[in-house]
């Protein structure tokens, strides 16, 4: 069982740090104050669509929020390696994502391995949506790709999508045991 990640402590680090009050914060996000209190205290876990607004009303992106900023210097020759099990965890009631790449901050991309566990599109509280483009590949199993605007398609082990995130999308896992996949997100 993987620990949900802290994204509360995190929030409050970034809100604080541009010495911003819960109410000023609400305002640029657009997300009730009590939302944000609640988020802080890990009382809830932020959806996509809270963490696109706390992003955009932050004027951060989004490794910003699931890594702790670099205390080096910014620039070229930059590396970071992910050993096998050991990026950050997110669980979701649908995925379990295992963030890589975390130790750089103000990344382009957002590279990590997700097992996707949804078996259904009613899985899902409406469609996934946020800012970026997403690449996906298959690494084991089958899934199906929803899409708002395109018919559904099912991809194997191998396969891979490029798609814009703003156009709702949601991934069910076709095989009997869960699909495993590489997401890349910009």
């Amino acid at each position: 069982m993987v620990e949900p990640l802290q994204l509360g402590q995190r929030v409050r680090q970034i809100r604080l740090s541009q010495n911003l009050t819960l109410e000023e914060a609400s305002k640029r996000t657009g997300l009730a104050r009590s939302t944000l209190s609640k988020i802080e205290n890990e009382q809830i876990s932020p959806t996509f669509t809270a963490v696109s607004k706390l992003v955009k009303g932050l004027g951060i992106d989004i490794p910003q929020l699931f890594s702790q900023p670099s205390k080096g210097l910014p620039g070229g020759g930059r590396r970071d390696i992910t050993r096998k099990g050991e990026g950050e965890p997110h669980p979701t009631p649908t995925y379990e994502h295992e963030i890589l790449a975390t130790q750089l901050t103000s990344k382009k991309m957002i590279p990590y391995k997700t097992v996707v566990r949804a078996r259904d599109f009613n899985d899902y509280n409406g469609w996934v949506r946020h800012g970026g483009e997403e690449f996906l590949y298959v690494l084991s199993g089958r899934i199906m790709l929803y899409t708002e605007f395109y018919a559904p398609v099912e991809l194997d082990e191998g396969d891979s999508a490029y798609y814009d995130c703003e156009m709702g999308h949601v991934l069910v896992s076709l095989s009997k045991e869960d699909a495993q996949i590489l997401w890349v997100t910009a």
